[in-house]
């Protein structure tokens, strides 16, 4: 499956086909300034055999040296096959269009890019004869853009800079630097190198630096990165949102139950209390009824019988010692057992 990172690495220079006359200056390659740029089809299929497609594929036409062709591949590993598909797709592209052809890979890390600028023979040693050298593009050579008027003065290229750096440290600033630049740029301008950018990023660590700038300093674009991530923050929001409500609704509820449990241990308690009183009333009512049947009989009552008769609260102990009160010789012989 193509990933983000292969499709930005190319289709970069399909967006803007002069990109490529601009980056030669920091390949060393002495490459005349097209007047004239034209995306070509890619696809290198013959009749028969297996399917066979160039990632992008450019016409140049120049006034030095006249018309030339471009395929450029984005390269992510290592691949042992690919220096025989490249050399099919010169071969392919100089027979189809008689026109020369050159070959540029665009790499995201310095190994794969050392690897994909050697020169490759399709012939032993002594005869070489179709012998590929692509040129090569990577963090190995790229510019590294990390102030905003460096990046204003070629978006693309800033945008292809930190798409080939895009695993290395120095990307953060690049991309800091990119976003500011495009603050002040049309929306059709800044939307596709958004797009180009976070494509290349891949599944890097910088692409989160990308996405949050993209969300702040670029907040008015409506790119799908740009919508991703509001919406993202959207349903962040929404979460928070929501949790805050559940958090208040959940307090309201607990309040209320607690209120609802108040009222009816209060209205528990005061039953109790009630009955509680009313046993003592009735409890000391009993005692006084002891202790003036004790009176009215004439019998002597002394200060321990008192104060046991008064300190008692069993209504039902009372009530045996009010029957025994009515007949006891003495006034002690009430508390005689049952």
């Amino acid at each position: 499956m193509v990933s983000p990172p292969h499709e930005a690495m190319h289709r970069i220079f399909q967006h803007d086909p002069g990109l490529f006359s601009r980056v030669s200056r920091f390949l060393g390659v002495d490459i005349p300034t097209p007047v004239k740029a034209t995306a070509l089809p890619t696809d290198l299929t013959e009749a028969d055999p297996v399917e066979r497609r160039v990632d992008t594929l450019l016409r140049f036409e120049t006034v030095e040296q006249g018309p030339f062709l471009l395929a450029i591949e984005a390269q992510g590993r290592k691949h042992p096959d690919k220096p025989a598909s490249w050399a099919y797709y010169t071969a392919y592209l100089w027979s189809k269009y008689r026109l020369p052809t050159a070959l540029l890979v665009v790499c995201q890390d310095h190994a794969t890019a050392e690897w994909a600028q050697r020169a490759v023979s399709s012939g032993p040693p002594q005869l070489p004869t179709l012998t590929v050298r692509p040129v090569v593009v990577g963090p190995h050579n790229m510019p590294v853009i990390t102030t905003p008027e460096e990046a204003r003065a070629d978006l693309v290229l800033a945008s292809l800079a930190a798409i080939t750096h895009a695993a290395e440290p120095v990307v953060d600033a690049i991309l800091k630097a990119l976003s500011t630049a495009l603050r002040d740029v049309p929306e059709d301008i800044a939307s596709p190198l958004i797009e180009f950018t976070a494509q290349g990023l891949g599944k890097n660590p910088a692409k989160h630096l990308w996405r949050n700038l993209v969300a702040v300093d670029l907040s008015f674009y409506k790119s799908y990165l740009a919508e991703e991530v509001r919406e993202e923050v959207r349903q962040k929001i929404q979460r928070e949102v929501q949790e805050e409500v559940r958090q208040k609704l959940q307090q309201e509820v607990r309040e209320e139950v607690r209120q609802k449990l108040q009222q009816e241990v209060q209205e528990e308690v005061r039953q109790k209390v009630q009955r509680e009183v009313r046993e003592e009333a009735r409890a000391e009512g009993r005692t006084e009824d002891i202790l003036f049947v004790l009176e009215q009989r004439g019998l002597d009552v002394s200060d321990d019988v008192r104060s046991r008769i008064t300190d008692c609260t069993d209504p039902d102990l009372l009530r045996h010692w009010l029957a025994r009160a009515v007949t006891a010789p003495k006034a002690e012989e009430i508390f005689e057992d049952r």
